[in-house]
């Protein structure tokens, strides 16, 4: 009873704090990813596994795109598809190479995902909140820099 009261203190506490912007929880490393991470930014939200043999190739070319996207209000998250958390969850992300952040909350309500059975798949979120682009299968940098490229013209 005294641990869900804390729970509950805390989480009523971390909303009164939490400002305008809406944080996404927390990293594979415990860390906090806090709104100003995501406010006015794109937002390249991938869904892995460490089963998925095409998510383990698409990785290192995630990796590569979050270092080129740095700085240009672009930010690359991942999100474990079998909802790994604590030591789980930063245990796989270290063992396939994940340098950008995983999300150890699904942002899916948040974004209004539309839930995928099949992985990997990639989201393209604006500036704004909005999903404006679902990538099924497995993205290079190039490819998912280019889509970024023609979105972000289109308005």
């Amino acid at each position: 009873m005294a641990r869900r009261l804390a729970a509950a203190v805390m989480l009523i506490g971390s909303v009164l704090l939490s400002g305008c912007g809406v944080d996404l929880g927390t990293d594979q490393n415990g860390q906090k990813v806090a709104s100003d991470r995501v406010d006015k930014h794109w937002l390249v939200v991938n869904y892995w596994a460490e089963w998925c043999g095409p998510c383990r190739t698409e990785i290192p070319e995630l990796n590569k795109l979050s270092e080129q996207m740095s700085g240009q209000q672009v930010s690359v998250f991942g999100v474990n598809f079998d909802n790994l958390q604590g030591e789980d969850l930063k245990t796989a992300s270290n063992a396939l190479g994940i340098k950008f952040t995983v999300l150890a909350q699904d942002p899916a309500d948040q974004y209004d995902l539309p839930k995928s059975e099949a992985l990997p798949v990639t989201y393209i979120i604006d500036d704004k909140g909005k999903v404006r682009e679902q990538l099924m299968g497995e993205q290079t940098a190039a490819g998912v820099a280019q889509k970024l490229a023609e979105l972000k013209g289109k308005g």
